[in-house]
């Protein structure tokens, strides 16, 4: 294949594709019943010339067939009143005119095929556009909503790479991300309080504690005693200067907690 047969082809694909893209199928549908109209009425034209044609060669054929008749029946009047010679010029006359008559009428019986073909594709011409109009219509309804579909579907596409609805979309995460901070800060503040209470409480068991034993020491070297042991020893008395050193061990550990 040479260059310029593709080039020419490429050239001619190009353009109808180009066509076929500025086609709007409402104008074409109504362009092409208006063609068809168009066509109807040349075919009527055609139909009634052709007509006409037929009628003015049969009336042709019959007034060549009555001067056929007429000059036979003068050769028979000129035969009579013995005018052989006129009588012969009469049946040459009438010859002619026979002739023609002859040929006028095989005209007509030809421009009859041709007026029952004109009158058939008339009539089919008409039904199709009939129903070409019916089906008009509906086609244009059917285009107008494929069309809408199509602006509907390419709306809904722009929308989704649109940046208004990137930004929208961004905020809804921001948002939603603001909200899981929110609820995470609530519920270690909330774990934060109730450790504290927890050890409030149990730092209250330890004062507790702290005030019975002070209460303890207050009440002498025998508050403090130890109990008595199973053994019948007797258990000898605490010195307090023992117990603070006790005491101070257990509030730094108390500290500490």
């Amino acid at each position: 294949m040479g260059f310029f047969d593709r080039l020419g082809r490429l050239v001619r694909a190009n353009a109808n594709a180009a066509v076929s893209s500025m086609e709007d199928p409402a104008k074409i549908l109504d362009q092409s019943v208006a063609d068809m109209q168009s066509d109807l009425v040349k075919l009527r034209q055609a139909v009634a010339l052709a007509i006409a044609s037929q009628k003015r060669l049969r009336n042709q054929a019959e007034q060549a067939e009555s001067q056929s008749k007429t000059w036979y029946e003068r050769a028979e009047l000129a035969l009579k009143k013995g005018e052989e010679d006129l009588a012969r010029e009469a049946l040459t006359r009438r010859k002619t005119f026979q002739e023609t008559a002859t040929s006028l009428t095989a005209q007509v019986q030809a421009q009859d095929g041709q007026v029952e073909t004109l009158k058939k594709s008339l009539v089919s011409l008409e039904g199709k556009i009939a129903q070409a109009k019916t089906k008009k219509d509906m086609l244009k309804a059917r285009a107008q909503a494929a069309k809408a579909q199509q602006q509907l579907q390419s709306a809904v596409g722009n929308i989704g790479t649109d940046s208004a609805m990137a930004a929208f979309e961004r905020m809804e995460d921001k948002v939603e991300q603001m909200e899981a901070t929110g609820q995470a800060a609530a519920e270690l503040a909330g774990a934060d309080l109730e450790s504290q209470f927890a050890a409030l409480e149990g730092g209250s068991d330890v004062d507790d504690e702290l005030d019975a034993l002070r209460q303890q020491l207050k009440g002498g070297p025998e508050a403090v005693a130890l109990p008595a042991a199973e053994s019948s020893e007797e258990v000898k008395a605490v010195k307090v200067e023992e117990v603070d050193a006790d005491l101070e061990d257990l509030k730094r550990s108390i500290d500490k907690l």
